[in-house]
């Protein structure tokens, strides 16, 4: 993988509202917006993949760790494109990578302004201690298809 990822390092992709609120005082986008959108592109692909309130089944995903490069800003009004692609998943984790697009995908926006990574490690939702435990079967069936390498 390239330093800076390009579109063609990504599997599944959806499309973003930037919101005014979105940008912080210096007039782009607070950094914190980029983490919810980390956590937005992976969510809306689990529930959109395996039909399901994916926080309703006996196992769920906790995120253990998350990461952000920036390359580059990104702000309000112009929509952003997410991309996202699975580096790894094991037992009980996925390891997911997601890129943030905004602009021409021909200019500026061929290249992603910031990526993520984001691990999820999946836990028993019935047990109040919520030790690890393997991930549903459903889930690795819709992230299994994201894997890359």
């Amino acid at each position: 993988m390239a330093d800076r990822p390009t579109r063609a390092d990504y599997v599944a992709w959806r499309t973003v509202t930037t919101r005014w609120r979105d940008d912080d005082a210096y007039g782009h986008l607070n950094n914190a917006t980029y983490y919810e959108l980390f956590d937005t592109a992976v969510n809306a692909h689990l529930y959109e993949a395996t039909g399901l309130d994916v926080r309703a089944l006996p196992q769920i995903g906790v995120v253990a760790e998350t990461s952000c490069r920036y390359f580059r800003e990104l702000g309000f009004p112009a929509p952003i494109e997410t991309g996202l692609v699975v580096d790894k998943v094991g037992t009980s984790s996925v390891v997911y990578r997601i890129g943030l697009f905004q602009g021409d995908p021909e200019r500026e926006g061929a290249q992603a302004a910031a990526e993520g990574r984001f691990v999820h490690v999946y836990v028993d939702n019935t047990d109040p201690a919520r030790p690890a435990t393997p991930m549903p079967d459903v889930i690795r069936a819709a992230v299994e298809p994201l894997l890359r390498g």
